[in-house]
């Protein structure tokens, strides 16, 4: 509590707590992430568990009512899985791709950002063609490419290679915004007296770099992550709904859009739209705490 405490009487804490927009933002981001963790206490059926499912319960629609209680909320899909739950375990599914991959984007692109920023000449000018490179390539062609290659070399690991190739792909071409950024925020830096006082005292570069520019060029990264973390989730979805994400058996709330999107003319529309809504409010929650940090961290903007 001290802690908090603290933070709140911060400046960036006064933001906080006088933007009713990044609160109710908060809110619906905590709910969506406590559901997911938890799903496996708080959801009302696993979807994982195929000796619960019976086919007589396929497509039935929401608030379906059996002694006098709702037995499926939001209704069924077409294998019979409670869509309540599927939303719970779709959404840890999604979270856990986007943050591992943003985590994985973080760690390359502010190496080679410091690095290329840092250093320049050749190696500044290596990295930033193969980052124009990997701009010239979208997740969805590398994720084709991986799912290719992957599903070639290991026949019988279909779930563990889907989880590998979205993670994979979106790292692969999510990278480039932070060295980017991290490039440019270096370049400034470096010229700095604090630098230029540590280096004719003899500090080592790597001890600069990670002592010293690293914490002052982190502030964008922050902002940049939290927006590609919603970037993330809706590129799994895609992908999923393109059919080079998770495999089907998996809830993933791309897969889930993607089943219903096969019965959404014939009336069962609750198959698609509820996965839709729950990734818009993840991703649309996400963006706009996003947007918050990005006018707290900066003055010019409050």
């Amino acid at each position: 509590m001290g802690v908090l405490s603290k933070w709140l009487d911060s400046d960036v804490g006064y933001s906080f707590k006088t933007s009713p927009v990044a609160i109710a933002a908060a809110a619906v981001a905590f709910i969506c992430i406590f559901c997911a963790v938890f799903a496996g206490v708080i959801a009302p059926h696993n979807p994982f568990d195929l000796t619960t499912l019976e086919l007589s319960d396929a497509r039935i629609p929401p608030a379906w009512i059996e002694g006098g209680k709702a037995k499926f909320f939001l209704g069924t899909d077409d294998q019979g899985r409670d869509i309540l739950s599927a939303l719970m375990y779709g959404a840890r599914v999604s979270l856990a791709v986007g943050i591992v991959s943003v985590i994985l984007s973080v760690i390359i692109g502010v190496t080679l950002g410091l690095l290329a920023g840092f250093f320049g000449g050749w190696i500044d000018t290596l990295l930033m063609r193969i980052c124009d490179v990997m701009l010239s390539f979208p997740p969805i062609l590398v994720a084709l490419l991986i799912a290719g290659v992957g599903r070639a070399m290991f026949p019988n690991a279909h779930t563990s290679v889907a989880f590998g190739v979205l993670i994979i792909s979106i790292t692969l071409t999510g990278w480039v915004q932070y060295a980017r950024t991290v490039r440019g925020s270096t370049l400034v830096e470096r010229n700095k007296e604090y630098v230029q006082a540590a280096r004719v005292t003899g500090v080592a570069s790597s001890r600069i770099m990670l002592r010293h520019v690293l914490p002052n060029v982190l502030g964008p990264v922050l902002v940049l992550a939290t927006i590609h973390v919603a970037t993330a989730i809706i590129t799994e979805a895609t992908l999923s709904f393109l059919g080079v994400g998770v495999p089907p058996t998996s809830p993933s709330l791309g897969t889930l859009i993607r089943v219903g999107n096969d019965y959404l003319f014939s009336g069962e529309w609750w198959i698609t739209v509820w996965p839709g809504l729950m990734l818009i409010l993840i991703a649309l929650s996400v963006n706009l705490l996003g947007d918050w940090l990005r006018d707290a961290l900066n003055p010019r903007l409050r």
